[in-house]
């Protein structure tokens, strides 16, 4: 990092360093609101003391970012329209992080300080998604262009069934515990067995299987929500030092292979079928002289944009050897390509077999731009498992106490803890983000219906109504935000 910095204006490096205190300030916050959920359940019920299971947390929480690849992180990314991705390295770039940003720093604090579980996912997809229509409107956008709608469309279903899945896989969990053992300890809540039994800590395997369960959600947990920072701090890389992190330089000479050998592999198939795609990709009637846009993603302009890319990729082993402008246009052309290979897949133009093909080559496409160095993912990382070691206390509280009308059961807590498990690494196989919180908050509550202990309205209200009035409140605070800077540049 000092290498890159030491040719940059004072200014630059500033810039850099106040970003990217934003980002693993959002991350840090996002520990102590989203990890305490994590270990809510082996803290009250005393499987573990508070500080210790507080630390083991932040520890698997940091594995978990480590280890978690950079899948969920640019599904995150992509729901920025393209034209804001690669215009990333100008103005527009830098005002679009602060903004999203700032949204999603105000709610998540605002929520935590009343211990309402709400989601760090759900405010900063809101947030995304608030910078994107603030810019279509800006910009005289349809608001149909304005976002990634289908990664919008996928995300929420994956946000809105998670919570649905967890309190019902919860609930049952927990019933086949009762049907299987109902006069075992593991269904009284500690202050019972501290009264009946006189002893402290659950049964040995309950605790057991409450502590790796706990330390479970942490790695996935930080396998899911870990990568969101990481794509945040691609983005301000980008937007601030472009020509050493608009692509991976460190590819070495057969990924860079790959990637040239994808681009002539495209052009061979779209050309195989151009009457087909001719009313989207203009293959035959681009004429020979075009250029590509730099500031939009033209399918029209997809022969220029094949004829440049083969050009600059043209005899190279290593992106180095590119100079700072053709790296910020090779980019921009991949990231073009792959919008457009995106919309010849979604209206389904090509045969089941090429449509296949098209697919893979996407993955080698945007294989350059979709990584992340080992010092941003140990940053995150770092602020990630850090924010969890502070600040538990508050929402603890709540999943213990204020959910149900009673206190939570060993084998309620369990079966939480094992679905929110099971339900977000799920999420991390197909690269789909989701919320800890809500699936955690969820699960608590299908027990509690379970064991007919009734819930507590008011908690349940706050939850729910956290739940629903975050995406439109980080909707509206990105977007005022991304007006407000888009005045000042």
């Amino acid at each position: 990092m000092q290498a890159i910095l030491d040719h940059q204006p004072l200014w630059t490096s500033f810039s850099l360093f106040l970003s990217l205190f934003f980002v693993l300030a959002f991350e840090f916050i996002n520990g102590f609101h989203d990890t305490a959920n994590a270990v809510a359940t082996v803290i009250y019920t005393r499987a573990m003391s508070p500080y210790r299971a507080v630390f083991l947390s932040g520890c698997f929480n940091f594995l978990g970012v480590l280890l978690g690849g950079v899948g969920v992180a640019y599904a995150i990314i992509h729901l920025l329209p393209v034209e804001l991705l690669i215009d990333a390295n100008s103005g527009r770039g830098a005002v679009m992080v602060f903004s999203l940003l700032a949204a999603a720093i105000l709610w998540n604090l605002g929520t935590w300080y009343f211990g309402i579980p709400a989601s760090s996912s759900h405010t900063l997809i809101g947030a995304i998604l608030g910078v994107s229509l603030a810019n279509a409107l800006l910009n005289h956008i349809p608001v149909a262009a304005g976002a990634n709608w289908q990664k919008a469309l996928e995300i929420a279903l994956s946000l809105i069934l998670s919570p649905l899945c967890g309190f019902a896989l919860a609930g049952l969990i927990f019933l086949g515990l009762k049907y299987w053992k109902p006069d075992s300890p593991m269904h009284k809540t500690p202050e019972a067995r501290k009264q009946e039994n006189d002893k402290k800590h659950p049964p040995f395997w309950n605790r057991l299987t409450l502590i790796c369960s706990s330390m479970t959600v942490s790695f996935v947990h930080g396998s899911n929500d870990g990568q969101k920072g990481v794509g945040l701090v691609m983005l301000v890389l980008i937007g601030i030092l472009p020509g050493q992190f608009v692509l991976d330089l460190n590819s070495p000479p057969w990924q860079v292979e790959q990637t040239r050998e994808a681009v002539r592999y495209l052009d061979r198939l779209y050309l195989s079928h151009a009457d087909t795609l001719e009313d989207l990709l203009a293959l035959k009637h681009t004429p020979a002289d075009a250029k590509p846009d730099l500031h939009r993603c033209d399918p029209g302009k997809t022969r220029p944009i094949l004829r440049e890319l083969n050009a600059a990729l043209s005899g190279i082993s290593d992106f180095r050897e590119l100079d700072e402008n053709t790296r910020i246009r090779v980019r921009r052309h991949l990231l073009c390509l792959d919008d457009g290979a995106k919309k010849v897949i979604a209206q389904k133009r090509l045969p089941e077999r090429d449509a296949a093909s098209l697919t893979r080559l996407r993955k080698d496409l945007t294989t350059p731009t979709e990584y992340a160095p080992w010092w941003v993912i140990f940053a995150i990382a770092s602020a990630l498992g850090v924010g969890t070691m502070v600040g538990w206390r508050r929402v603890v509280q709540t999943v213990g106490e204020r959910i149900g009308r009673q206190g939570m059961t060993y084998a309620q807590g369990l079966s939480a803890e094992v679905t929110a498990s099971l339900a977000i690494g799920i999420a991390n196989l197909f690269s789909l983000p989701v919320s800890t919180t809500h699936v955690l908050s969820s699960g608590v509550a299908g027990t509690m219906v379970v064991n007919k202990s009734g819930l507590q309205t008011r908690t349940v209200r706050n939850i729910l109504l956290a739940w629903v009035f975050t995406l439109p409140i980080a909707i509206l605070l990105a977007a005022f935000f991304f007006w407000l800077g888009s005045l000042l540049i």
